[in-house]
């Protein structure tokens, strides 16, 4: 079978027991503070397992994009040079929230591999949980007992805690779980030796390939288990493993998941791809083949490459691949970004977001291997100064250099050994250690936050409910709170039963207000944000636990009136829908291939950044501000539609924003069918007229192939014209009787050009006169030509270019000048080459001292020094300090 032909097999077989298909969340995760890419299958599901939100179905499976390079689950490092890491890859999964588990999931798990996929049974191995006294956890003798019946006891093994008790970060979901695993080794290896023996040996062909997790904790951040409301299946199939199991390979890079990418790298660079681990032509082109995969869905999942966060762990990614290129297959110019077309056709109907913006991906690549190909050529530079000093016989290259190169021009240490192994030098490891370990705790230092738990105020009794987009005061509960240290200071986080607070999402910051209690109490709320699938209101009240024990003392169900800020939701509302009217122009007059990269709504501005690969001109800018203040004028009522089936929706033409999640059920807000219908969670006027008026700020670049436009509407955009018409009056008053303004202006501006240049020749032949002079005013100090002399110049920059004439024309120079520049004292010293040397004088060390006379400080070269001061008296003084150097 092939691999589309594999993963079809699977989802049908999910379906035909009674599971809903859905589709992968985006690659980078979003509102989950405790994830920066999405690491596994259940993430995009934890909520439903802590009972925070109810799924579209009790039963679902998918095929997720995951990614794990950081953190607590990452494999970078073993890309390519094994045969089953990967950066990227799919998890193949299936979920039961509260319905079927153990029985069902492990029973199904086996006729899937062994009926459907014909897997051999005598190959198959599975693990259960022993059990852990500390937690409390006991040995899964249910588990165990399934098995038994399917496998027979001698196939069946007991895992630790490290081996067989999911956890999916510090805290979180959590629970024992069973791996099955599976022996391709050749027939004469294993009769040579168990396959038992060799689970979770790190073999290369004994791999686990699927994993029964049983959904039962939450861990909390003291480190306790908390029995959830349900339990919960989470299970997980490596798709490439799955593919070479099936595929009869030694190699997930043999399957044809990888193999079309391998053979297109190789064919490019001359090389033929043999499959060894040894050789360093084919780890690089295992590691190119994996990482494209995840560089492209990263950036087609709005993640683009950057200096921090994701988008640093991209770039490393993404530069990582370019360096194996560059130094294994010989690449000098970009080649990652040819692969893509090739890739987007391979996932087409699987991942489509990548086909959709092929081009946009292809681009931003290019520019990102543009960028690194320049710092790989200065990082090898670099390379060579520091090992050629050195002496081969023992010569070894300090941690420090091996730190700074790896900082800072991305050579991973392996890669500078081997270059530095060329040339017969070591390196110093342990130095590099411990200069990695020192930022890596400066790394936790600075992440560090207190991880508190949840304080529950009222028990959950019905589903969360966001009521703002109808009304902005609604009475409701207290759910739960927690206090969180941010920075130098505490702040609660606090989640309502049901809110009209619109929490920060789509671009669009979260609401501010006041909660009011019975009591006559009342907490400001600052912001509002989303953490998962809660939205959590940030006080710092720090009255705010008393506040809650006299509102439970007087009712224990007590309730609270929560109130959004008016005025800023509307300024804010104002500012999103005019973002939609805005990408709705900028389509009309910049074309379709406009899409959103990243956008920013506050009360006071809208930002957004889109794909696009030129400058916006002018006159398009002007363009685009017409038609949405044609639209404003319009007064085009809104129409909001909630709960449309997704796929509805899409075909009626909505836009999505690719990167985004979108659950099977949406909310289409449009503003004139044939203008702007999109699929959006954030609030919007009643209609277009609210806005009054749009106005762009600026244009700027933000990326590779990326823009930024910043606007004003409503209350600022008028008084931004107020502003420009108050000039323009002031302007007019200036020039009074001439008619044309900006005529006038450009009169006056090739005026001032053209006596610019008179005063500058006539500075210049001043300058030239006062040159002259000084060369009358030479003294003889030995063999040394010195001058000492306080001159009438126009300004610090004449003086400079004084010094350095009289340096051209006179030998043997040792120079020093004084200068009263507007009131303000200002000192030069000039001291030719061969008399620093011969006389060890350093002109930077000999004008601070002359500055003290001026009250003042400066600085330079050994042979050229400027300083400045306060003290116009002390110029005299100052020249006799510089004098006593030489006399």
């Amino acid at each position: 079978m092939t691999s589309r032909e594999i993963r079809q097999q699977f989802l049908d077989f999910f379906v035909s027991k009674g599971h809903l298909i859905v589709p992968s969340a985006p690659l980078v995760a979003k509102n989950d503070p405790t994830l920066m890419f999405n690491n596994s299958g259940m993430a995009q599901f934890k909520d439903f397992f802590l009972g925070n939100g109810t799924p579209p179905s009790k039963r679902i499976a998918d095929t997720q994009k995951c990614l794990r390079v950081s953190g607590k689950h990452n494999d970078l490092e073993d890309v390519g040079f094994d045969t089953y890491h990967h950066t990227m890859f799919e998890m193949l999964g299936n979920w039961s929230f509260g319905d079927y588990f153990k029985k069902e999931a492990l029973a199904w798990s086996w006729e899937l591999l062994t009926e459907v996929f014909k897997l051999p049974k005598d190959r198959i191995y599975v693990s259960v949980f022993e059990g852990n006294e500390k937690d409390g956890v006991p040995f899964d003798q249910e588990a165990w007992d399934i098995w038994k019946e399917l496998v027979g006891e001698d196939r069946i093994i007991l895992g630790n805690k490290k081996d067989n008790f999911w956890e999916m970060g510090d805290t979180g979901p959590c629970g024992p779980c069973s791996e099955i695993h599976i022996d391709l080794r050749d027939a004469d290896l294993v009769a040579k030796q168990s396959g038992k023996e060799l689970v979770n040996a790190d073999h290369p062909q004994v791999v686990e390939i699927w994993n029964n997790v049983f959904m039962q904790f939450e861990r909390m951040a003291d480190g306790s288990l908390v029995p959830l409301p349900a339990k919960h299946v989470d299970t997980g199939m490596g798709f490439e493993r799955l593919c070479m199991a099936i595929q009869g390979k030694q190699s997930n890079y043999d399957t044809d998941v990888f193999s079309e990418t391998i053979n297109f790298v190789a064919e490019k660079a001359g090389k033929k791809y043999t499959g060894t681990q040894k050789e360093w032509h084919d780890i690089a082109l295992r590691v190119i083949a994996d990482h494209i995969r995840a560089i492209a869905f990263a950036i087609a999942d709005g993640q683009l490459p950057s200096n921090n966060k994701a988008g640093y762990v991209i770039r490393r990614i993404l530069r990582r691949a370019v360096r194996y290129g560059y130094t294994y297959l010989g690449f000098r110019e970009p080649f990652l970004n040819t692969i893509i077309p090739l890739l987007a056709k391979q996932f087409d109907g699987v991942f489509p977001e990548l086909i959709a913006q092929q081009d946009f991906v292809q681009k931003v690549i290019l520019e990102e291997e543009n960028s690194f190909l320049r710092t790989l050529e200065t990082g090898l530079t670099r390379l060579d100064k520091v090992i050629g000093p050195l002496t081969p016989e023992g010569g070894i290259l300090s941690g420090e250099i091996v730190f700074e190169l790896s900082d800072t021009f991305g050579f991973p240490p392996d890669l500078t050994a081997l270059i530095a192994k060329e040339s017969g030098i070591s390196i110093d490891e342990e130095g590099f250690q411990k200069a990695l370990q020192e930022q890596k705790a400066r790394s936790r230092k600075d992440s560090a936050k207190e991880a508190t738990d949840w304080v529950i105020v009222n028990e959950e009794d019905s589903d969360f409910e966001f009521v703002g987009y109808d009304q902005l005061v609604f009475e409701t509960k207290i759910l739960k709170y927690k206090k969180v240290k941010n920075k130098d200071q505490y702040e609660y986080h606090i989640v309502f039963e049901k809110t009209p607070f619109y929490a920060e999402m789509g671009g669009q910051v979260g609401d501010s207000g006041v909660i009011d209690f019975k009591n006559g109490k009342a907490v400001k709320i600052l912001d509002t944000k989303k953490e998962n699938d809660l939205f959590v209101h940030i006080a710092n009240d720090k009255n705010f636990e008393t506040i809650i024990a006299e509102s439970q003392s007087e009712n224990s169900d007590f309730r609270i009136l929560a109130k959004v800020d008016s005025l800023r939701r509307q300024r804010i509302t104002e500012n999103h829908t005019a973002t939609h009217l805005m990408l709705a122009a900028m389509r009309q007059v910049l074309g379709n291939h406009i899409s959103q990269k990243g956008s920013f709504q506050n009360d006071k501005v809208t930002r957004f950044d889109f794909s696009h690969f030129s400058k916006v001109s002018d006159d398009e800018l002007q363009k685009i501000e017409q038609i949405v203040n044609q639209k404003i004028r319009e007064n085009i009522a809104l129409d909001e539609k909630r709960n449309v089936p997704i796929k509805e929706a899409v075909d009626a033409g909505a836009t999505a924003t690719f990167g985004e999640k979108y659950g099977d059920f949406v909310r289409v807000i449009t503003f004139d069918k044939g203008f702007s219908v999109e699929l959006c969670g954030g609030t919007h006027v009643k209609s277009t007229s609210e806005i009054g008026l749009f106005k762009f700020l600026a244009e700027s670049s933000v990326s590779a192939g990326v823009r930024r436009v910043e606007a004003y509407t409503g209350e600022k955009a008028i008084a931004m014209y107020e502003e420009q018409l108050a000039i323009v009056n002031e302007l007019k008053g200036m020039f009074k009787g001439q008619a044309d303004i900006v005529k006038a202006v450009k009169t006056l501006l090739d005026e001032k050009a053209g006596l610019s240049k008179t005063v500058e020749a006539l500075e210049n032949d001043k300058l030239q006169q006062i040159k002259e002079r000084l060369y009358t005013k030479i003294q003889t100090v030995g063999k040394i030509q010195m001058i000492a002399q306080i001159v009438e110049v126009p300004s610090a920059e004449a003086l400079k270019t004084l010094a350095y004439e009289l340096k051209a024309k006179i030998g043997d120079l040792y120079c020093i000048l004084a200068a009263d520049i507007a009131g303000k004292p200002q000192l030069a010293v000039m001291i030719a080459e061969n008399v620093m040397t011969a006389k060890s004088l350093d002109a930077g060390k000999i004008i601070r001292e002359m500055a003290k006379e001026i009250k003042g400080g400066g600085g330079g070269q050994p042979y050229f020094a400027t300083a400045g001061g306060s003290d116009v008296s002390g110029l005299n003084s100052a020249l006799e300090v510089g004098k006593g150097y030489l006399v």
